[in-house]
């Protein structure tokens, strides 16, 4: 718990910089987006077909931040018909090492996480 609270309190800001950065890279669709952009640059329609189930506002709405906050860049180039491409910037990059371990984490513990719901969902009766 000391590490958590010292790691809050380091900017003194009672943890709002901390909560900042972890709701934009914990939110349904980032790590999603962040993940698919490892493997190359894409243009939008490209992305959206590769995440199921991203409507076409929420995916412009998560790049947007995602670029605001330096994740991802966005290229657009002077085609006709306009052409732009999304990509990770190196910090972008940084969050895919602790992303997996994220994911790997969830895969060791759906099978308890899932049993734990189950049985909750059954006391909750």
């Amino acid at each position: 718990m000391w590490r958590y609270r010292h790691t809050c309190m380091i900017r003194g800001d009672e943890g709002r910089t901390v909560r900042a950065v972890l709701d934009r890279i914990c939110d349904k669709w980032t790590l999603l987006i962040v993940a698919t952009l490892d493997r190359e640059r894409l243009r939008f329609g490209d992305l959206q077909r590769q995440i199921p189930g991203i409507s076409q506002r929420m995916l412009t709405l998560t790049l947007r931040k995602l670029e605001r906050d330096g994740l991802v860049s966005r290229t657009a180039y002077a085609e006709v018909p306009p052409r732009v491409e999304y990509a990770l910037t190196e910090t972008g990059r940084s969050l895919i090492p602790p992303a997996l371990a994220l994911a790997d984490w969830a895969l060791e513990h759906i099978a308890d996480i899932e049993a734990s719901r189950a049985a909750y969902g059954e006391r909750k009766k």
